[in-house]
């Protein structure tokens, strides 16, 4: 499937006018990338919308109509922005932990672990009752079965994911529930008054409208990073004893302000529900329920703050068993065959990720664009909005759009090979060396208004 196939496809599931397709200019094509699955297309698609649904908000504004233009190598080079990141011309920061990775069980099956959490680390040793080395892992895991272990953490509120594929995948009930729900939701749940784009500045798309972000890692936070990259007042809300990773704090902080807010406290709950009070976009990327569960669900939100836009982004989707499941992009990748299919187009001796955290990045600007779609439609007909995607449905959608058999002997494409599409900043960190969006609109330009700031940095307030 071409880029122009795959955006229109999520154009016309958003129920949008087909019409704005023609403002679109895509360039470049599949593989742009080492791999058999067509990331490049999931770039530049999903990016594409987002600017184009930029485009349709400020348009209600403006009345002007504006082009929309996306160089699939530009999409790719944002998909990959956290490895593309660099801290005063230093190396390129750390992102995994030592144990994560893919170990080989008992019974010739593989399993992923991921410990980029200490938490989730300790939880697993403690299961394989082993030392922190990889070599100890590896030893533990040749006493389970397969099945048994990938059971046993998950049971065990862990993160890892037995190597499928796409067969076996195909026969669970996680992922029955996902091939009955579309690529994303834009559900309306209650009523509201209309509310027109408020008089902003005419250059950036998003002007004034209110953005909380509740998420860490990668999905959720690029939902909000594109966002405020067209102008959106993207406030992040942390709780001040939840892990981070910090460079992917710094990449997907950028354009953000940061504040610390305490929910297990009422004093905290009760900051978070003034913030909402006040509140265009509600983006959360906790498991689902666990926010309803502090009084922040998507109906609660809707009656605090009726026209809200609640913003929900999970792993493995709302429906199924697997719903409350934790997981991560690499995750999916593992348990949902796309793993197993990369290692054998290649001839890997082990399963074989993506070369980018394709599902994290499709997803945040797929919950970006449903944000925006959501928006436009509060300012024709009103209402409170819930938009929902998860890292399983964006998966599903990349497995079903077609496949480049030698696609994985594509070169892989160095920080050189994209030094246009990258640029420096000033910051509490130190000169930030980010990527740049990689969507361009012809009368509102796209761009992070500030640098990516501390966890904390600023008041929880508007």
């Amino acid at each position: 499937m071409t880029p122009e196939l795959a955006l229109k496809q999520i154009w016309t599931l958003a129920g949008c006018d087909p019409t704005a397709l023609h403002a679109v200019t895509l360039s470049g094509a599949d593989p742009g990338l080492p791999s058999v699955f067509r990331v490049g297309s999931l770039a530049s698609a999903t990016i594409a919308a987002t600017g184009l649904a930029a485009a349709d908000y400020h348009r209600l504004r403006t009345g002007h109509r504006q082009r929309v233009a996306v160089q699939m190598r530009r999409a790719l080079a944002s998909f990959r922005s956290e490895r593309y990141l660099r801290i005063d011309d230093g190396p390129p920061p750390a992102l995994r932990d030592p144990v994560m990775g893919f170990y080989e069980t008992r019974d010739g099956r593989w399993i992923q672990l991921h410990t980029n959490f200490p938490h989730h680390l300790q939880g697993v040793l403690t299961v394989l009752g082993c030392e922190n080395s990889p070599a100890a892992v590896a030893a533990a895991i040749r006493k389970w079965d397969g099945a048994t272990l990938d059971q046993t953490l998950a049971d065990a509120g862990l993160c890892a994911a037995l190597i499928r594929t796409p067969e076996e995948w195909a026969t669970l009930d996680q992922a029955q529930a996902i091939a009955g729900l579309p690529l994303f939701e834009i559900e309306r749940i209650g009523d509201a008054p209309v509310e027109s784009p408020r008089p902003g500045d005419a250059k950036r798309a998003l002007a004034r409208v209110r953005v909380l972000d509740l998420s860490r890692i990668i999905a959720g936070p690029v939902a909000g990073r594109a966002l405020a990259q067209h102008g959106a007042d993207v406030l992040m809300i942390n709780g001040p004893h939840l892990p981070n990773i910090a460079p992917l704090v710094i990449d997907n902080g950028r354009g953000k302000r940061s504040a610390l807010v305490d929910l297990r406290e009422a004093a905290g709950r009760e900051t978070l529900r003034g913030l909402a009070g006040g509140a265009d976009v509600f983006l959360q990327a906790y498991r689902p329920g666990a926010l309803a569960a502090r009084g922040f669900g998507p109906d609660e939100l809707a009656r605090i703050r009726p026209g809200i836009v609640y913003v929900s982004v999970s792993a493995y989707g709302h429906a199924g068993p697997w719903s409350q499941r934790r997981g991560f992009d690499s995750l999916v990748q593992s348990a949902s065959g796309i793993a197993w299919t990369e290692q054998r187009a290649a001839g890997w001796a082990e399963p074989k990720h993506l070369p980018c955290q394709a599902l994290d990045h499709a997803t945040g600007y797929l919950a970006a664009f449903g944000a925006m779609v959501a928006l436009a439609r509060r300012a024709t007909e009103g209402g409170s909005w819930h938009v929902r995607v998860s890292l399983a449905q964006t998966g599903r959608w990349l497995q079903s759009i077609g496949q480049i058999a030698d696609g994985w002997k594509a070169p892989d494409v160095s920080i050189d090979e994209v030094s246009d599409c990258l640029a420096t900043v000033a910051s509490d960190f130190g000169r930030v060396l980010g990527v740049l969006p990689a969507e361009e609109l012809d009368e509102t330009p796209v761009f992070f208004a500030l640098p990516p700031a501390r966890l904390g940095a600023h008041d929880a307030s508007w």
